[in-house]
């Protein structure tokens, strides 16, 4: 794995690169998430794609990029590293809230985007008309919009408030140990605050996707039993359950090798 700096509006974007022999695949994580949610991925991939990973606009190792933040931007950050690699198009697959990024970047360049794989997220979420940001990303993403607001001296202080989630500290493992870490800052998270709430305005606001193949996982957030997508919200769509995951190890654990043969499919 490589880390590169890619110029994009306003400084450089973060991006991890796993060499391939194949083509190019641009693959963008989630709100409050970074690059590093896709190394288990990288790794079922065994070479067979280039992947490129960006830390979004606001996070990680692109946390002190300045907005205008949203969709629309991380679509041009997505083009950016498809130049970058000297493509004329790229395959794109995004996890949660980077369904919507891949989506958005589809539909403002199709003649850049071979296809899209949806993992967990790109499909508009099923929150009561007229809520507002704070509240959805309550509902919905609860403890990792938590922790945005939160102090921790210590990174293993950190490391506990990440394991105390069942979702995560259930299936604990040095990929997701790694993938937490990259978020950390010495006192807290990394992710910029301004960028979840606009992100999140384009998100409740996005239009339905439908044309797009789905993974999706049983599991919520919390490894609740309920996850972030009902089955009869899918009717409509080519959707995929990848059974025994959550919304995190889809793609850090049990579902990174069949995530793995999509993108490759």
């Amino acid at each position: 794995m490589e880390e590169i700096d890619i110029p994009v509006a306003g400084g450089p974007l973060r991006v991890l690169l796993w060499p391939g022999d194949g083509p190019l695949v641009v693959a963008a994580h989630g709100i409050t998430a970074n690059a590093l949610s896709w190394a288990a991925v990288a790794r079922a991939l065994h070479g067979r794609v280039r992947l490129a990973a960006p830390d979004l606009r606001g996070r990680a190792g692109s946390a002190a990029l300045p907005g205008p933040f949203g969709m629309a931007r991380h679509a041009a950050d997505l083009i950016a590293v498809i130049d970058h690699f000297g493509e004329r198009s790229a395959r794109l697959v995004g996890h949660s809230m980077g369904g919507f990024v891949v989506t958005e970047t589809a539909a403002r360049h199709p003649e850049r985007v071979d296809s899209v794989l949806l993992v967990d997220g790109g499909i508009p979420l099923a929150v009561p008309p007229g809520m507002d940001v704070d509240t959805a990303l309550q509902a919905t993403i609860g403890p990792a919009m938590q922790r945005l607001n939160m102090k921790f001296p210590k990174f293993r202080d950190y490391l506990a408030y990440f394991r105390s989630n069942p979702a995560l500290g259930r299936y604990w493992s040095p990929d997701i140990e790694a993938y937490v870490l990259r978020d950390y800052t010495g006192t807290g998270s990394t992710c910029n605050i301004d960028a979840i709430r606009a992100d999140a305005r384009d998100m409740l606001s996005a239009p339905a996707a439908y044309g797009y193949p789905l993974l999706w996982a049983p599991r919520g957030l919390q490894d609740e039993d309920t996850g972030l997508y009902a089955k009869d919200q899918l009717a409509a769509v080519d959707a995929e359950l990848i059974p025994d995951v959550n919304h995190y190890t889809i793609l850090l654990g049990a579902g990174a090798e069949r995530v793995a043969t999509r993108i490759v499919a």
